[in-house]
Formats: structure tokens, sequence, C-alpha cells
């Protein structure tokens, strides 16, 4: 255990506690803030660890009990509870060895969700549009809030993309396991011979970049704006206000037309570039990584095949994990109900984590 380190953060956030109830910490409200959200962060690992000492206590006690204890009554019952907190005590501390593993520090950010029709023509944009769908309930499930950047349709109600910015409490701790590739399986509603069809969707979530994340010189972007294309208001057609933005060093290219304003579409264009340029830098991170540890479990990669959707057989099946939902729980899923999915997942990459520790 690591008993010394854990006993430091306590006295800090005894420290904390301290100062939060000071008036002159009060009046100065950055200090204030700062202190409270690192009193809040710290939280967790306390209780836990508080949970952790009075169960070794109350081990401790039981253990003395059956040495010292002359009625055998009263020993045979210190036996029961002795395993019992064994158990309790060896819970306690795998989740102080997880909670003491580095942080991801995206976890605490909003994200960009990036959705596309892959291969499987308009069933593929049509699923896509179901996937968004999803996202969108999970997201109002959640209190999450959710914003539209930018979305391609096509004729018969699908998406061939859509990027929204989804923004709340622990975003990406939630959805980052959910870029890749999507397959589902289904009779299409453009299909009249009733077969099944298989086709594919990918999904990106991006961690969304702060200024401070991500530096963006002038000079290394070429704004273009153009005439919107596609239905729209009465003004969204007529004028100039659609942008593309294309950032010369990396060649990667935005566009942004849903709204009326060329200002609010560069600043949305601005948003999804500045994630990508962070991704980008991330995904170098993780393939130096990859390289030292030579062992990468769901890397994320968006080439890779996560999820398939089987609608005749009535199930949802993670293949990273091996993990299936059947019947109404997958109607529910696809309704936002995601929870156990990525509960799953969690523990899934916890697990791997600690055996990597």
């Amino acid at each position: 255990m690591i008993t010394d380190r854990l006993e430091s953060l306590e006295n800090r956030y005894q420290e904390l506690e301290d100062a939060l109830t000071d008036a002159e910490v009060i009046n100065n409200q950055d200090l204030y803030h700062k202190y409270r959200k690192e009193h809040a962060d710290l939280s967790p690992v306390i209780q836990i660890f508080r949970r952790y000492q009075q169960v070794e206590k109350e081990l401790a006690e039981n253990q003395t009990l059956v040495k010292e204890e002359a009625d055998e009554e009263m020993k045979a019952y210190a036996r029961e509870e002795i395993q019992g907190l064994k158990d309790q005590a060896e819970q306690l501390e795998e989740e102080l060895r997880f909670l003491m593993l580095p942080k991801d520090p995206n976890d605490d950010k909003n994200v960009i969700l990036e959705i596309r029709a892959g291969t499987g023509g308009e069933e593929a944009g049509l699923f896509a549009a179901d996937l968004f769908r999803m996202y969108t309930r999970l997201a109002e499930r959640k209190g999450w809030k959710l914003e539209i950047l930018s979305h391609s349709a096509t004729g018969i109600g699908g998406l061939k993309e859509i990027i929204a910015s989804i923004s709340g409490d622990q975003v990406y701790s939630q959805l980052k396991y959910e870029s890749g590739v999507h397959r589902v399986q289904r009779v299409p509603a453009t299909e009249s011979q009733g077969r099944i069809h298989t086709s594919a969707v990918t999904v990106a979530v991006l961690p969304e970049a702060e200024e401070v994340d991500v530096q963006i010189s002038p000079e290394e972007l070429r704004i273009d704006v153009f005439r919107s294309s596609g239905p729209g208001g009465q003004s969204v057609n007529t004028t100039d206000s659609a942008v593309r933005i294309t950032h010369l060093p990396t060649g990667l290219v935005v566009s942004c037309q849903d709204e009326k304003s060329q200002h609010k579409n560069k600043a949305k264009g601005l948003k999804v570039l500045r994630s990508r340029l962070f991704d980008l830098k991330q995904q170098e991170q993780q393939q130096q990584i990859a390289k030292e540890r030579k062992s990468q479990v769901g890397t994320g990669d968006r080439s890779e095949r996560i999820r398939t959707y089987n609608f005749p057989q009535s199930r949802i099946t993670d293949h990273r994990i091996g993990f299936s939902i059947h019947g109404l729980k997958m109607d529910a899923a696809l309704d936002g109900e995601l929870d156990e999915l990525i509960q799953s997942l969690i523990a899934y990459h916890r697990t791997q984590a600690l055996a990597q520790a």
C-alpha cells in the first residue's frame, strides 16, 4: 500500500478544509475556487482511504478478540467478521490503487463529436443519423449541452457527416471509448427485398482543446468564404457566410456553414480545428508510448471496428471487451441508455491500467 502518500494527501485535504472556512481565503475568490477544486478532486480518494483505515481498525480489533477472548461464541463471531473485513479491505485497496494511478488529463474536458457515414451507401447515412440521435439522447439524460457545429444531410433523412460539441461534467471520461467504426447489420428501409445489409459509420470523440492547449498562428491559416449550399434560411444561401479553414502546416481542412453569420461559422470552425490538432498531437504521443510499451488495448484508433449493432438478433456487441446486450436493452441503448456499455468499458480499461501499473 502507498500509505505514506495517502496520509500526505489526507493532511493536504485537511489543510484545504481549514482554508475554505478562512475569511481571508473566502474574500479572495480566485484562491477560494482554486482550493475548492483541489478539495473536490481529492475528496473521492480521501473518503475511500478513511473507509479503508476504519476497516483496518475493525480488522485489528477482531483479530485481537480471537487471540484474547475466552468466550468461544465471541471468537467464532470475530472469525466470521474477519473474513468479511479482509474482503472489504482488499476491494478498497484496489480502488485506492486505481485512484492513485495518473489521471487522464482530458477526462474533465468537453468533447467534439464527429460522426461520418462509411461503407453502405444510403443505409450508412441513415445509421449515422441513428447514432447521432443515440448520443443526443445520452447527452439529455446526463444533463450535458449538445450544440451542432456542422452537418451534411442526405436526401432521405440520413447524415453524410455531423460535428457537434458536447459540454458538461466529465464528458470525455464517459465518451472517450466511443471512437472507432460502428457496424450495423439490418434490413434497410430502402431495401425492398428484405435482405440484411451491413454498413459502417465512423465515430470520433476528440477532447475539446482550449487556446492554451493548442497555439494557432494566423499565418498558419488560409480562410476562404463561400456561399452556403443546401437547405437553410433566406440569407443562408444568398450570402458568403460559409467558411473553409485550412491549416497549412498539416493540411487539415474544416468547413462550417450552418450559421447565417460568417463570424459564427469561423468561430465554430476554429473550435473543431483546434480539437483536431490537439488530437493529432496526442496520437503522436500515444504512438511513441506504444512503441515503448508494445501492447495497447483499445487504442481508440478510428479505423478499428469496435461495435456491431445486429438488428435481426436484437444484439449490440462491443468487440474490444466481448460484451453484448440483447433485446429491450438494445432498444434502450439506442435511445441513449448507454451506461451499462460505458461502465463495462471503463471497468475493463481500469483493470488493464491496474495490471500495467
